[in-house]
């Protein structure tokens, strides 16, 4: 399955994940389908210590579905495998619209930079980057060629990523 893509990427505290809820608010309120794919640095759980399905996985499950009539999750343990490339797992999703990718900034899609002032580090991803196609942020931004938006400017942002991938407005 091949998937439209667009990146959200930044350093830590830029503001990707308050970008990519508020991109997904915009663009499910214009009528796309949109997925989103989250990496994390660190070791993380969705699961909460006690619950049936974290006890599968502590037990040595390999993958644990939790299905409701409400939502499903799949959850897999690594358990010394590398971590699947972003590839992978996109081509475990669901048809859908759009993709937000948030995070692998070292990845080869189409991307957008989060800046902010109160960030972690304030480098320029992409001046070394040439697949990040704009930058929103929450300053003024001299040192670019590329399109710049208010971090706020969510209207905006979409607008720019329909046109990037190629959705036609509903």
């Amino acid at each position: 399955m091949i998937h439209r893509v667009f990146g959200i990427v930044g350093w830590k505290n830029s503001g990707k994940t308050t970008l990519t809820e508020r991109l997904v608010a915009e663009l499910t309120r214009r009528g796309w389908k949109v997925s989103t794919v989250k990496h994390a640095h660190h070791d993380f759980d969705i699961d909460k210590v006690g619950a049936d399905s974290f006890r599968h996985r502590q037990a040595g499950a390999s993958e644990v579905a939790v299905v409701s009539g409400r939502r499903w999750a799949l959850m897999h343990e690594l358990r010394g495998e590398y971590e699947p490339k972003l590839e992978e797992v996109l081509g475990r999703l669901a048809p859908c619209d759009l993709v937000l990718v948030e995070g692998y900034k070292r990845e080869n899609h189409a991307k957008i930079e989060a800046r902010r002032t109160a960030a972690k580090d304030t480098t320029p991803l992409s001046a070394g980057d040439p697949t990040v196609m704009a930058i929103a942020a929450d300053h003024a931004v001299a040192d670019s060629t590329l399109p710049v938006f208010g971090l706020d400017d969510i209207a905006a942002i979409a607008d720019f990523i329909e046109n990037a991938v190629g959705l036609d407005r509903k």
